[in-house]
């Protein structure tokens, strides 16, 4: 009597038709609350996904965890309802130990993860987006966003797999994120030049490629003074630069320019330094002598 009342106390049934009984309320109960989350909790997630136009890439993780919780809920209560005891009261001293330890060798890792779900519900940035951090050092376009790492594409063919917290933590410059983007770039002129035609001949330039706006338009600022030139800063707006290659058009921008400067006779000068001083030539004789002179005696 003392062995089947410490049995029932701790929560288990003594003979085989017991333990039979508890195995098959705990397998039907697992299996109705496992159903139970498949045609309810997860077609509900997807709602919320869609109403949040979260993309695809991001509900994967994010379903894999809520499906894990369902798992754990469903053995919990399976549980109780095969007459085992409650099983979280029975975890919950391990599950914090556990979880003190996880936290304290996996603080990176959370911390990453957290992260991770900031970038998905603040959408600083998309997959084929152009970002910029480490002000400016780094810069890609971004191929893959986990819940850990985020993996860009540098510009030399390069794979970066970046933490997500460092893209959290430090600012990220997107410059694909609105509809239009300004680029700038200055045009150094000889002192000599007119300025007037080189403004001239700047936003013509502009307006002729068919993929720099009209509106907002070009415009062109005297902005240095330089020892050798005199910098002209064209100013202008490239239209949709997530799809645009806006690179490659600044390029042609560019080179149309100094085209047009060298058929107008526009210099682009380069910096330039004037050496003084004195050379004197003489016979071999008197250069051994003056090297003579000049070695240190013993």
């Amino acid at each position: 009597m003392v062995l089947e009342g410490a049995l029932v106390d701790v929560g288990l049934r003594p003979g085989p038709a017991a333990a039979i009984d508890g195995a098959i309320r705990f397998l039907v109960a697992f299996v109705a609350l496992v159903f139970l989350g498949r045609v309810v909790v997860l077609p509900l997630l997807d709602r919320a996904f869609e109403t949040r136009d979260l993309e695809p890439h991001a509900r994967r993780p994010l379903k894999k965890l809520v499906w894990f919780g369902v798992l754990f809920g469903a053995i919990a209560a399976a549980f109780g309802f095969g007459g085992y005891g409650n099983f979280l009261t029975s975890l919950a001293t391990i599950a914090a130990a556990a979880a003190l330890a996880i936290g304290i060798a996996m603080q990176s890792v959370i911390s990453n993860f957290v992260a991770g779900v900031f970038i998905f519900t603040e959408k600083p940035f998309r997959i084929g987006d152009w970002i910029e951090w480490q002000e400016g050092e780094y810069s890609g376009v971004v191929e893959d966003i986990s819940l850990r790492v985020t993996r860009v594409r540098t510009f030399d063919n390069e794979l970066v797999t970046v933490p997500n917290s460092e893209l959290t933590d430090n600012a990220v410059k997107n410059p694909v994120a609105k509809d239009k983007l300004r680029r700038k770039f200055v045009f150094g002129i000889g002192y000599d030049d007119d300025i007037q035609k080189a403004t001239d001949i700047i936003i013509e330039e502009a307006r002729a490629h068919d993929e720099i706006l009209d509106d907002p338009e070009p415009s062109v600022r005297l902005t240095e003074l330089n020892d050798s030139d005199v910098g002209l800063q064209s100013r202008f707006w490239i239209a949709d630069p997530s799809r645009a290659d806006f690179m490659k058009v600044q390029g042609e921008y560019v080179t149309a320019v100094k085209e047009r400067f060298d058929a107008e006779g526009i210099d682009i000068p380069y910096p330039y330094r004037v050496l003084e001083g004195g050379l004197s030539v003489g016979s071999a004789d008197t250069i051994g002598a003056q090297a003579s002179a000049n070695e240190p005696a013993e």
